[in-house]
């Protein structure tokens, strides 16, 4: 259990602050995450690992000479924001273009996805290079669909070496896929993580049991098993990642044991007494292999195992020499000067808002609806983090919080600055998808920028707007997540509410008496989503274990829309 920490909603950026504070001879802190502290002496490519806090060394303790220039650093478990990518790119660019690497997680994906179009925008190239080493998350004819868990290091090592030699973006891109085509992993839990201040781990395993198959967000197994000797599970994990050996892969491999955060090397050493002898006994030649903790899940006690197939390209990138604050290897020489302190880091600028009276004053009733929906997240946070647990990695209430909380204190400040309903409600989008991170982050973020963006500034909405906006909301989230009813997500209550309102509204309905029968549709189709297995997000490797529990993104949308409801219509027209 995490048992050092002040607040925990705090505990991951204190954690960075920390960790850049003490190695500030080698990183450099900046929003979103940190970056080198040496500049390189001629413009080279910026390799720049990412993803939730709670994996440590992954991601800030790979930044330096031969691996990564700089980190992005979400919450525990969380997606870092789109503005959290565009700043460290920002600060991390030398003029010879980004890469943004990270594990196959929807709102990664969608995030450093938004961050890249941004950056290109601007004439920065950037390219995204995804890890999909987890075997155990979906089938070999699916291998697209798999988690990144800890191939992350061996595909940012390459990566990283290669940027350090010279090599241009579009071959440092196509070594850290190809590294990552020949990279397989599987790992297993003996018992859960636990966040700073919860009460309990985010699952639980009988006496002498372990979950194989395992993620690194806390999530349980796939299925749980006897807790084998340490030659048995050495001989189950070996087996089934030369089952699947890459075709036309060579004797020549890279091997990580890896412990998840609480297993000890002693125990690391034991079961590399098994794997070692198999390993060689399939004919293989094994590189310079690693046992330790590399790419974490806060206090989880478990182990993986990594294999990446090499060849003559990776192979002395594999070997290359790296300094970083958590990993040497050989003697990497740093050059250069120093990054300048007031470097650009993409945070926002002040900005003049124009609206009418009528504007104005719908605004405060959408920030009394903002703030309504922040009381029950609150409310409802450890709830909404159990439901998300059963086949997740339980952020989704403290993630929601965080949302909610960004976005009605930048609301109240776009008040106070004199903005209409559209920018407000904008702001408060942004600020959302900014601290929030996750999918759902990014999701509700680009959400509420939609639905702002639609009511514009000049008047209160009609009831026909207030639909048009609704639908608005729901067409962005769609577009952007790519889901639909029935795969298990927040869609699934928020498409019913969208057409229950517009239908009802149309029909002449008064817009308090249409909503509340939207928000009602919305609840039942939230709940009725525990019957489903999720097909989307992380749940879906877990999919058994998620039927009989409501999805939580449903659930949290439903009781956002029911408390916000009152409020968002109490300004609108009846309608004719």
């Amino acid at each position: 259990m995490t048992k050092i920490f002040n607040d925990p909603a705090d505990f991951a950026d204190e954690a960075l602050a920390g960790f850049c504070d003490l190695h500030s001879g080698l990183v450099r802190q900046v929003p979103g995450g940190a970056v080198r502290r040496h500049r390189p002496e001629q413009p080279k490519v910026a390799v720049l690992a990412g993803g939730g806090s709670g994996h440590y060394p992954a991601f800030a303790g790979l930044i330096g000479a031969g691996f990564a220039d700089g980190a992005v650093v979400g919450n525990i478990f969380t997606s870092p924001s789109a503005q959290q990518a565009y700043s460290v790119a920002k600060a991390a660019d030398s003029g010879a273009g980004v890469v943004f690497t990270y594990g196959n997680y929807a709102g990664d994906v969608l995030n450093f996805g938004m961050a890249s179009e941004r950056l290109a925008a601007e004439g920065i190239a950037v390219e995204n290079v995804l890890v999909t080493d987890d075997i155990a998350s979906a089938p070999p004819s699916e291998s697209a669909k798999r988690r990144g868990i800890a191939g992350d290091f061996t595909v940012f090592k390459v990566m990283g070496a290669a940027a350090e030699a010279g090599v241009g973006l579009a071959d440092v891109v196509r070594l850290g896929r190809k590294a990552n085509s020949l990279t397989r992993t599987i790992g297993s839990a003996f018992h859960g993580c636990t966040f700073p201040g919860a009460e309990a781990p985010l699952f639980t395993l009988k006496d002498k049991q372990m979950g194989l198959g395992l993620g690194i967000h806390g999530e349980p197994g796939l299925f749980d098993t006897d807790l084998p000797p340490a030659k048995e599970l050495g001989q189950e994990l070996v087996a089934r990642l030369l089952a699947e050996t890459p075709h036309g892969a060579g004797n020549r491999i890279a091997v990580i044991l890896n412990g998840l955060g609480s297993t000890k090397h002693e125990e690391l050493f034991v079961l590399w007494l098994t794997v070692a002898p198999l390993l060689r006994a399939a004919g293989y030649i094994l590189v310079l292999p690693e046992v330790g903790e590399l790419v974490t899940s806060l206090d989880m006690s478990g182990v993986s195992l990594t294999i990446t197939w090499l060849d003559e390209e990776l192979e002395p990138l594999w070997t290359a020499p790296a300094e970083t604050p958590a990993y040497r290897r050989g003697n990497a020489a740093l050059a250069g000067g120093l990054f300048a302190e007031e470097a650009y880091d993409g945070g926002p600028v002040a900005t003049e808002f124009a609206a009418t009276l009528d504007s104005r004053n719908y605004a405060a009733n959408c920030a009394t609806a903002l703030e309504a929906a922040r009381k029950a997240l609150h409310d409802a946070e450890s709830h909404l983090g159990d439901m998300d647990a059963v086949a997740g990695d339980g952020d989704h209430g403290r993630g929601m919080v965080r949302g909610i909380d960004a976005a009605s204190a930048a609301a109240a400040k776009a008040l106070a600055d004199g903005a209409g309903a559209g920018d407000m409600l904008a702001a408060a989008g942004d600020a959302w998808a900014d601290k929030a991170g996750g999918t759902s982050g990014v999701l509700w973020g680009a959400g509420l920028r939609a639905f702002g963006e639609s009511l514009g500034n000049d008047e209160a909405p009609e009831p026909a707007e207030l639909a048009a906006a609704v639908t608005a909301f729901a067409a962005r989230i769609t577009d952007l997540g790519k889901a639909e009813i029935g795969d298990k997500t927040m869609v699934d209550a928020l498409l019913p509410f969208a057409e229950t309102f517009s239908k009802r509204v149309s029909e002449g309905v008064l817009p308090d008496v249409a909503w509340a029968e939207a928000a009602a549709a919305a609840t039942s189709a939230a709940q009725a989503t525990a019957s489903l297995r999720p097909l989307k997000g992380r749940a879906r490797p877990l999919a058994e274990k998620s039927v009989g529990t409501a999805d939580p993104g449903a659930t949290s949308l439903a009781m956002i829309f029911t408390v916000m409801g009152p409020h968002l219509v109490s300004a609108g027209k009846v309608a004719a």
